[in-house]
């Protein structure tokens, strides 16, 4: 699966969110300023080439259907992230962001508590 453009991603975003859709519906969620039509037209052509968007032709236009859901392309970044920037270890993420003190002691318990819940089910 090809990483995603900053403008892919928040077009799939709008995609998700729309549960398919087409291109004037997705450029009304995305946000000021708004790429010209024509640009988010190709940017989502890319988004198809790249496996991530399906086109239904109706009439003169075509409607758009995601082909990935927004947590599976999560997952996948995410083990991506993880992989390039932590060496595979998600310690090492979490790590990182507490000595960046941008998660805290009680939010760090809170993850412990959930990851004990989900081992007991």
């Amino acid at each position: 699966m090809e990483r995603l453009t900053q403008p892919e991603e928040e077009a799939m975003r709008a995609f998700w969110q729309l549960e398919g859709g087409f291109i004037k519906d997705v450029l009304e969620l995305l946000p000021e300023p708004r790429p010209p039509y024509t640009t988010l037209a190709s940017t989502v052509r890319n988004l198809e080439r790249k496996g991530y968007l399906q086109g239904e032709k109706l009439g003169n236009t075509f409607r758009f259907t995601p082909l990935i859901a927004a947590e599976e392309y999560r997952k996948r970044f995410m083990s991506t992230f993880v992989g390039d920037y932590f060496r595979n270890s998600y310690k090492e993420l979490v790590s990182f962001f507490a000595k960046d003190q941008k998660i805290s002691a009680e939010e760090l318990k809170e993850i412990v508590r959930m990851i004990e819940e989900g081992k007991a089910e």
